[in-house]
């Protein structure tokens, strides 16, 4: 398991870096985050309220990637049927593979209430939906679009999207989905990169469902190891983080999707893809540090020169993320703040309240404390990485914690390029203070 040094001692001299005081942080088994108990409430706080919505997303995109997969006209993809609020989450539960939430392995109880009266009054699903009364699942969706544009970020499962024999397990589905219907089968043989693409995206929904099925029940035991007092510190709530990255980190992904019974392997779990190198790693980079430019917050005229030629210098995700102008109408960012504005533990609602412009503020309040606890989960992925790739925070060995140095410091750079105003949209400096609001 991963501690934090209980006396870490340096042997290095002070580092010269921008963010010095926080590689000394990183150094000593810290986060980026400070450690107040401010801080500590509102991560928290925010990972529950993440975590009941999260809890819908991941069983939809399987729903979409297994079930409705290649349908042209998916009116339905959101009316999750009641197999998959049944479907048992792998990590929580009596009969769970690694039980890392003590609750129970079905939908959360908030989400079934929530699903079933929404913000308004109990009425028929349909109307919640045309009200838009409901879950946001364009935010997970646009995710997995950002994961499936930015792509070659490594690991072997991207690279296998591209091989002949995806190609030829892609084909069989298709077939077998289309069979008895010519127009479709005909468009195929027409178009058939278009379908194999489409299905490509599939494979994404499906990588992010198989993800998020693992951190929402990290999410759920953390806010219920808080609220027994057993984490009392943002390197605790990090280390957690770290040890639960280590325990499911050879979980397999893949894609199977059920036509009339038969189940057809596009991504087979014998191909070995894992959780850590193939999900989690690609996901932190596409949606923490890159995603996109969202409409209507910078100009995409190229003469502007407000978005990168390079997708690697894209940095719109919640790390670099303007609050306040991004918090609009139809934002993928504010769609989740919306979602998790309704599961808010009572404390952090009380918070707000003592510091928001009345409730109008409240999402801008939410998304500022999500964007913290967000440099908390980069905070354990890059301590993860760390562990991994280099040496122990207390290695003796004055070569091997330089290594480490080096590594913090590669990792902080991505936060102090002026290129496109990198640095001045970073949020690191700005979550060193309380008084980011």
């Amino acid at each position: 398991m991963v501690q934090t040094p209980e006396n870490p001692t340096t042997k290095l001299p002070p580092s010269h870096h921008e963010f010095a005081d926080i590689i000394h942080r990183l150094e000593a088994g810290g986060s980026m985050l400070p450690d107040t108990p401010e801080n500590l409430m509102q991560i928290i706080g925010l990972y529950k309220a993440y975590a009941v919505p999260m809890d819908f997303y991941w069983r939809d995109l399987l729903y979409i990637a297994e079930r409705v997969f290649l349908d042209p006209f998916p009116f339905f993809k959101y009316f999750l049927p009641q197999e998959y609020l049944e479907r048992h989450n792998h990590y929580a539960g009596d009969d769970a593979e690694l039980r890392v939430w003590r609750g129970e392995a079905t939908a959360h109880p908030e989400l079934l209430a929530f699903m079933e009266k929404g913000e308004t009054f109990k009425m028929p699903k349909l109307l919640h939906h045309l009200f838009h009364d409901r879950i946001n699942m364009e935010f997970a969706e646009a995710c997995m679009r950002a994961m499936l544009w930015h792509r070659g970020m490594g690991g072997k499962f991207d690279p296998y999207l591209d091989s002949e024999e995806y190609k030829a397990n892609a084909d069989r589905a298709i077939k077998a989905y289309f069979q008895g219907n010519p127009m479709m089968l005909a468009l195929y043989k027409l178009f058939p990169d278009m379908f194999i693409e489409q299905c490509r995206q599939m494979s994404y929904y499906s990588n992010l469902g198989l993800f998020w099925e693992v951190m929402a029940p990290v999410f759920f035991e953390m806010s219920d190891l808080y609220d027994e007092g057993k984490i009392t510190t943002v390197p605790e709530a990090m280390d957690f983080l770290v040890n639960g990255i280590f325990a499911v980190a050879s979980r397999p992904i893949y894609h199977h999707v059920y036509i009339r019974g038969e189940c057809y392997e596009i991504v087979p779990k014998s191909k070995g893809f894992v959780w850590l190198y193939e999900a989690a790693l690609p996901y932190v980079e596409a949606v923490f540090y890159r995603t996109a430019p969202f409409r209507g917050t910078k100009s995409y005229n190229a003469q502007a020169s407000q978005v990168p030629t390079d997708q690697k210098d894209f940095h719109y995700g919640i790390l670099y993320a303007d609050v306040f102008p991004v918090g609009t109408a139809g934002i993928p960012p504010t769609l989740l703040m919306q979602d998790m504005l309704h599961f808010l533990p009572e404390y952090l609602v009380d918070y707000y309240k003592n510091y928001c412009r009345g409730e109008e503020d409240m999402l801008i309040q939410l998304g500022i404390s999500f964007q913290r606890s967000m440099y908390n989960v980069t905070s354990a992925v890059i301590q993860a990485l760390r562990t991994a790739l280099c040496h122990p925070l207390d290695d003796p060995n004055p070569e091997h914690l330089q290594a480490n140095r080096d590594f913090y410091e590669a990792q902080l750079n991505r936060f102090t390029r002026p290129e496109y105003g990198i640095c001045d949209a970073a949020r690191l400096n700005d979550i060193q203070s309380q008084d980011y609001r």
